[in-house]
């Protein structure tokens, strides 16, 4: 368990358990227009085709944007944190604590240079891999113990460009094909509640 957790339920004895129907899923990214479609932001783009399925608009809150649906039984909170990427964790112990979310059932949404543009990787735990969003959330939460759902982005930059590709804007040739992968991603999420990181892993992590 993370440390956050076993002092929320040390400090006092009203506190209620949290809600196993519960799932906070996270997109990471950077608020402004000037990240906006950009391969960083990727995390925010999932969560906002999450949202417009299932018919539900986000509202600024404490640290973040905010949205909530029902599926399969389960209550789903969206989040898109407002502290910036390298803050990130701070917003997501926020949203757990309030919303009394378990550890399992927290997923973070991020992007991937690792991983080729369209592909992605469910995982249960895992190293911050250098990106500094993961990082941010691993000292806060105290573990890495916590599902990730990696959006591929790819690497096609030049050596010392990496900074510029990651916060630069999709091309027309990624346009393309990118609503297929949001909403591939966004079934994902929907399958990590209602059947579970393994069989979700076995069905949407394919190579």
């Amino acid at each position: 368990m993370f440390n956050w957790i076993r002092n929320l339920f040390n400090s006092s004895n009203t506190q209620t358990e949290p809600d196993p129907m519960k799932y906070l899923i996270v997109g990471l990214g950077n608020m402004g227009a000037d990240y906006d479609d950009t391969r960083h932001n990727v995390g925010f783009e999932v969560v906002d085709v999450l949202a417009k399925l299932n018919d539900v608009k986000f509202k600024n809150d404490t640290l973040g944007d905010i949205a909530e649906f029902r599926s399969k039984g389960r209550t789903f909170i969206l989040l898109k944190p407002s502290t910036y990427m390298n803050l990130s964790g701070k917003a997501v112990r926020y949203w757990m604590q309030k919303k009394k979310v378990k550890d399992e059932n927290l997923l973070i949404i991020l992007d991937d240079l690792n991983l080729p543009f369209g592909k992605q990787r469910l995982r249960g735990k895992g190293k911050d891999g250098g990106h500094n969003g993961l990082k941010n959330i691993d000292q806060l939460l105290g573990g890495n113990k916590y599902a990730r759902l990696r959006i591929g982005i790819g690497d096609d930059f030049k050596k010392g460009r990496q900074v510029n590709y990651v916060l630069g804007k999709w091309t027309k040739k990624e346009l393309e094909q990118l609503q297929d992968i949001l909403k591939y991603a966004a079934d994902t999420v929907i399958a990590f509640g209602s059947i579970g990181l393994a069989r979700a892993m076995n069905q949407f992590n394919k190579k």
